[in-house]
């Protein structure tokens, strides 16, 4: 039986279930029968098999029994949903909980920022099709690790002239023309430079700017404020480095596959405003084989029977303390969120509700844990920011003593005498009816073969200010990125905090890195793809005890690498 894969990635994979195993879907236009590690692993980590009450096995109706007792007692109550299944029905739970009047936890740790930043430049962040990255002829690979996140992009860049952009050598940067290896947090003023020399050189798109496009003349009084000589010296790059890639985007069908690496910073939103505008200078948006892809929205079209009106918190800075009960669904917050400390303190004064699959760190401190079912054991559909296809889910086994998102809802609506919550299959249907069917698959709402070819709903945009108030402070910088096999602290992670040769550690050695908010102890690798001037550590690791929580300048997004740590030996 066809189902397809829940993980929070770009690919979004077709997936065959048979004989309990899970096999690639070798039709499948995109993901064509290649499953990444994670999918292959996927059962290597049991499913919970019972309710838990402080550490003590129960049933699973006399979870929800304390569940809605506890509920009912409780007059400040937060729900906190993650991305751990990015499956449309996730979103099911909002409903009881704004009708009960609970706090929400809002925005992301993940995307929020860059996906404002282009909001206020193209007004839509439309998904580029694949097969416009196929018709490419340049592509920039900026802040995004193509080889662990998004593997089957990687039969689509063979052939092109590619660049990567990135603090990191990474993977694919070994079979790049080119890799800027620059300094951490210059994105924004590398996209400045090399508007510079466009603008110097007149490459501009002339008509496109004067056609779809507003205050351009403000965008180049702004980009003219970066002066030249300082501005390449903070960015580590050669400046002929630079102009060489300048002049190839004005030769050649460009895309820019732009990551979150880009934008954990306190004006990420800034530093995807200004790429996109970049971008628009050249033309790039409506023009077969060129454009600008970063996660794509999802939403852009859809009418969400989830939506909700309810109090929010950001989920990056909630506090946890603030609230009488937690309820915490498909996210394990004490590894995944910043200045994990504080996270742990939090929930010990909270009564803390876990719903989900797996026994990790957050279900072991929980007072109640609620076994959820995995994406085989009920019905779902399926969106990819990847790309435009949408899986239908159907479920294809059973399981007892476990509930689907839905069914804990439907149960808590009954026990509160709700009204309002229609039929699961009403709720797939409501999806269903408003996606765009090519003979057997389905597409986004806003699926267009050339995104913005028929230009914006409003004329873009440019950037012509930065709200930025950091200031250079003593230490390394730390880099987030994703691992390979693992998505933030679900499945195999790395544990290992990796350092350049230069600070003269072994492999193996202990180390204490610390930072102003918090301290941590790990295991040293030590690597030479690193630039002198920072350290790594993967996302979803304890590297979060020493990152900061805090928000982007609005509010919308974590900022994991706005920050600088302190490495020390332990004897």
């Amino acid at each position: 039986m066809k189902t397809a894969c829940p993980l929070d990635c770009y690919d979004g994979c077709s997936v065959i279930y048979k004989d309990g195993s899970l096999e690639g879907d070798r039709d499948h236009p995109v993901t064509k029968g290649f499953l990444c590690y994670k999918l292959n692993h996927y059962f290597d980590y049991p499913q919970l098999q019972s309710a838990y009450y402080r550490q003590e096995p129960i049933s699973l109706s006399q979870a929800i029994d304390i569940l809605e007792e506890r509920l009912r007692g409780s007059e400040e109550i937060l729900h906190f949903r993650g991305s751990g299944n990015v499956g449309k029905m996730q979103g099911v739970t909002d409903l009881f909980f704004a009708k009960i009047g609970a706090t929400i936890a809002s925005g992301s740790l993940c995307d929020g920022a860059g996906q404002l930043g282009i909001q206020r430049g193209r007004g839509e962040n439309l998904i580029l099709p694949l097969e416009q990255i196929a018709k490419s002829e340049l592509v920039i690979i900026w802040g995004r690790n193509v080889s662990y996140t998004n593997s089957h992009l990687l039969p689509y860049l063979q052939g092109k002239t590619l660049v990567v952009i990135d603090p990191v050598r990474i993977d694919i940067a070994k079979h790049a023309q080119m890799h800027l290896q620059i300094n951490p947090r210059t994105d924004l003023e590398l996209a400045c430079m090399l508007a510079r020399f466009i603008y110097m050189q007149n490459g501009e798109d002339e008509a496109f700017i004067q056609e779809r496009t507003q205050n351009y003349d403000f965008f180049a009084d702004f980009i003219k404020e970066y002066r030249m000589v300082p501005t390449v010296e903070r960015i580590g790059v050669d400046i002929l480095e630079i102009a060489t890639l300048a002049e190839l985007m004005q030769q050649m069908r460009t895309v820019i596959l732009v990551g979150n690496g880009v934008q954990k910073y306190a004006h990420g939103s800034d530093v995807l405003h200004m790429i996109d505008s970049l971008a628009a200078m050249l033309g790039l948006f409506g023009r077969e084989g060129c454009g600008v892809s970063f996660l794509g929205d999802t939403s852009v079209g859809l009418e969400d029977p989830f939506a909700v009106e309810a109090k929010r918190v950001p989920k990056a800075s909630v506090d946890f303390a603030a609230f009488d009960l937690v309820f915490i669904q498909a996210s394990n917050p004490l590894i995944t969120l910043p200045q994990s400390e504080r996270v742990a303190q939090g929930l010990e004064k909270s009564f803390t509700v876990v719903f989900g699959l797996y026994m990790d760190e957050t279900a072991q401190v929980a007072d109640l844990v609620i076994p959820a079912k995995n994406f085989l054991q009920k019905p779902d559909v399926r969106f990819s920011y990847g790309h435009e296809f949408v899986h239908f889910m159907p479920k294809l086994e059973e399981r007892i003593g476990a509930l689907s998102e839905y069914e804990l809802t439907a149960e808590l609506f009954r026990r509160f005498g709700l009204e309002g919550l229609e039929r699961e299959e009403a709720y797939l249907d409501h999806f269903r009816s408003q996606l765009i069917q090519d003979g057997p698959y389905y597409k986004l709402p806003s699926y267009h073969t050339t995104p913005y070819a028929d230009g914006f709903k409003e004329p873009f945009c440019f950037i012509d200010e930065v709200e930025d108030e950091w200031e250079e402070e003593e230490g390394l910088y730390l880099i987030t990125p994703k691992a390979q096999r693992a998505i933030n602290s679900q499945f195999k992670r790395d544990e290992f905090l990796y350092v350049p040769v230069s600070l003269g550690l072994s492999d193996g050695d202990r180390v204490l890195v610390t930072s102003p908010y918090g301290q941590v102890e790990m295991e040293v690798r030590v690597s030479e793809r690193l630039r002198d001037n920072l350290v790594l550590a993967y996302s979803g690791s304890r590297i979060n005890r020493v990152t900061p929580a805090k928000t982007d300048n609005h509010g919308h997004n974590a900022i994991f690498q706005e920050v600088r740590v302190r490495v020390e030996p332990i004897s």
